[in-house]
């Protein structure tokens, strides 16, 4: 009986409620599927005959439509509710790993990736818009940073296995196998959430359902001044994470001075999640109990010190500790992603998630067209450029950003002075 309040205690302090568990369940099966192959996509092309200018290309297609499908995921998720639109969201993933099983060819991965390389994006919305739902705001930060943290085991395993499979069925034949893997898992992750997950239906005919807003500029006007700050500062910041992205593990396995296997990658890739995964439930205790910029601006600045650390890396040991500053980008990760939802509408808040990642990852898919660019004139190039918009975009964030505090702080004191001229 003692075990059994223990772990009822346990769950409530990590927000697992059901329908969190079914998310969690469905994010590590198709999350694991789609890692052990994704990571390993540059690779693929180049072996396919595809150039710098196609990773480029996949590197830029999944931001922009990360950005096209977050709105609409958003809409759909406010409008049919987070299970249906799961199931339709895992739908256009397998759809997308049997185009690139069945047509071995890296136009054909272009073609796959719009419909599975933005998965997380698109189901993003709705996951966040349940976490909003089933736990109270002293638990947000804790359920974002569980989902986070729970991605991430698939993020670690992924890509090992995925290396494991490339060293030994070779570079074309063991991606594929990787997807075929990653189908399986998909369609077992659809069954899963429909059985698991529960939300309440909407009355869209009550003032306490409002009906989803289907006008981005009409919402885009609505945003408040602190959200629309902090959508500024993460779009530099994301420059700075998108331009070297994709090319990270060419530099990795092609470019330094002692070159590492895909094994080794993946193992780099797997201490990158592993210490993500140390400081989730830590960070999220504290900023739910404390003002999240902090949290935020420190993030902000471990982003921008990834690609000047990977830019003096030239050995495996070197680069175990670059992947490691990588992996402590995630501090504060979580917490932006609360605060998102904290300063969002009631009623809205799946849509108004899928506006802030519309708006953001428009401008951030040019970063990552731009980035192939600069590593045709060169790998420093291309470093030096991302460091400088991550400063920027630290520094903006520093100064003008706002918590929820100092939200609700602006809020009431615009309702004094209305009142005060209102009693001249």
């Amino acid at each position: 009986m003692q075990g059994s309040q223990r772990g009822k205690r346990i769950a409530e302090f990590l927000g697992l409620r059901r329908s969190i568990v079914g998310v969690l369940s469905m994010v590590i099966l198709v999350g694991m599927g789609e890692r052990m192959a994704e990571r390993f996509l540059p690779i693929y092309l180049l072996a396919l005959g595809g150039g710098a200018l196609s990773i480029g290309l996949l590197n830029g297609l999944d931001n922009l439509l990360s950005a096209l499908y977050s709105f609409p995921a958003g809409y759909l998720s406010d409008r049919l509710g987070t299970k249906r639109a799961l199931l339709v969201f895992n739908g256009m993933a397998v759809a997308g790993f049997l185009v690139v099983i069945l047509v071995p060819s890296w136009q054909a991965v272009i073609i796959g990736s719009i419909l599975f390389l933005s998965w997380t994006a698109i189901s993003l919305p709705a996951t966040m818009s349940l976490v909003a739902e089933v736990l109270p705001s002293t638990k947000r930060t804790m359920g974002v940073s569980m989902h986070s943290l729970v991605r991430r085991i698939p993020m670690a395993l992924g890509p090992v296995l995925g290396g494991l499979f490339i060293g030994y069925w070779g570079e074309t034949k063991g991606v594929r196998f990787a997807f075929v893997v990653a189908l399986v898992l998909a369609l077992v992750a659809a069954i899963l959430q429909q059985v698991l997950i529960q939300e309440k239906q909407k009355n869209f005919d009550t003032n306490n359902s409002p009906r989803p807003e289907k006008n981005p500029l009409r919402l885009l006007r609505s945003m408040s001044p602190a959200l629309k700050r902090l959508l500024v500062s993460d779009i530099l910041v994301r420059f700075c994470e998108q331009i070297p992205y994709a090319f990270a593990v060419v530099w990795c396995m092609r470019r330094i001075v002692q070159p590492i296997s895909a094994f080794q990658f993946g193992i780099l890739t797997s201490i990158e999640m592993a210490t993500a995964m140390l400081i989730y439930i830590p960070v999220a205790y504290l900023a739910d109990k404390s003002t999240k910029k902090p949290f935020v601006v420190i993030t902000f600045v471990i982003f921008t010190l990834f690609p000047a650390v990977l830019m003096v890396s030239q050995s495996f040991r070197m680069l175990v500790v670059a992947f490691i500053v990588r992996g402590l980008k995630e501090f504060g990760e979580p917490t932006r992603k609360a605060l998102i939802m904290d300063l969002a509408p009631e009623g809205r808040k799946a849509v108004s998630f899928g506006l802030y990642y519309l708006v953001r990852d428009v401008f951030v898919s040019f970063a990552a067209f731009g980035g192939a660019w600069l590593w045709e004139i060169g790998p420093y190039v291309n470093f030096t450029v991302a460091i400088f918009f991550g400063m920027v975009g630290t520094l903006w964030f520093l100064i003008f950003g706002s918590d929820l505090a100092d939200t609700e702080y602006e809020t009431l004191k615009r309702s004094s002075n209305r009142l005060d001229l209102g009693n001249r």
